[in-house]
């Protein structure tokens, strides 16, 4: 069941059609509509919880969807709410099923999922509904973070999501294919980089990700895409400095600038590769005057401004 009550807003009816935001555009999935953009919420952070981060980004895609709600809204794919998978008995695994299963379904229905987290361990759920969505294509995960996420652990957690990925494409065959952009050495041990290259990952770090080095860090982008069918374009939130986003549950002391994630982002979504895409670890308990909301809200606005079908 999808609540459109909170898609609520501004009004300015006295300028014409022209004039509409997002809760005037955004309409609860329907059977056989048009294909589109699908919003679903991931109401989680028991990874975040394992992981032992500040807890509160279950409250996220709610948040989140306030802050859209009143942003202009500009012809574009249509915009569906699909709900939220929530995780409200710490039963991580069942609920990571629950949001690739929902995943797959908005895909199977011709729309591109746009998935609001929840904690990281997102990307594990959503990758389960792209992987079975496109079972014959070679993925490609774009990644801007601050950390790798690739950690080992006894249970999934927020740090693990993308050693769960390479796992799941050992044991199906598929080759794993892993940029991850804003990476912090700080926020990093020397493990987890030799993690990254036992698996081929590709990387770039945040010190490397500044407005003056933008067309090599496209070059770099370009020759990524260029090796994959599909990408799957994941933004955990804390990669941006903890100035522009301080409701992350570990704030960036460095971080990449919002304009430079906004750019690259918007040419994997003009790629024509983008085949799902999430904003992952918004925590709205720790915002500041909705800074971190508003932050969130234009990187999402911009991918919907730039998918034509």
């Amino acid at each position: 069941m999808v609540d459109m009550k909170i898609w609520t807003g501004r009004v300015d009816a006295a300028e014409g059609e022209a004039a509409k935001r997002w809760h005037q555009a955004v309409q609860a999935l329907p059977e056989n509509g048009a294909p589109g953009i699908a919003i679903i919420g991931f109401a989680c952070d028991e990874g975040v919880r394992r992981n032992q981060g500040r807890v509160g980004a279950a409250g996220g895609p709610q948040t989140l969807r306030k802050a859209l709600a009143n942003l202009a809204y500009h012809p574009s794919l249509p915009l569906y709410d699909a709900g939220d998978v929530v995780c409200a008995d710490s039963d991580l695994a069942a609920a990571q099923r629950r949001l690739g299963e929902r995943v797959a379904q908005v895909i199977a229905a011709g729309h591109l999922p746009l998935v609001l987290g929840g904690g990281h361990e997102t990307a594990y759920g959503h990758w389960l509904g792209l992987s079975a969505a496109h079972p014959d294509k070679r993925i490609g995960v774009v990644n801007f973070d601050a950390h790798f996420d690739l950690r080992e652990a006894p249970e999934a957690t927020s740090g693990t999501p993308f050693a769960q990925i390479a796992a799941d494409c050992a044991r199906h065959g598929r080759v794993f294919r892993y940029l991850c952009l804003g990476v912090a050495e700080t926020a990093n041990t020397q493990a987890l980089f030799d993690t990254a290259r036992t698996l081929n990952a590709e990387w770039r770090l945040d010190t490397d990700m500044n407005g003056w080095q933008l067309a090599d860090i496209r070059g770099q982008l370009a020759e990524f895409l260029d090796s994959v069918d599909v990408v799957y374009l994941t933004i955990d939130l804390d990669v941006l400095p903890a100035a522009q986003m301080p409701a992350v549950s570990a704030p960036a002391g460095y971080g990449v600038d919002i304009a430079v994630v906004e750019a690259l982002a918007g040419r994997i979504a003009k790629s024509g590769k983008l085949a799902g895409a999430d904003l992952v670890e918004f925590n709205p308990a720790f915002d500041i005057d909705s800074h971190g909301a508003k932050a969130a809200a234009r990187l999402a606005w911009s991918l919907s401004r730039h998918l034509r079908r």
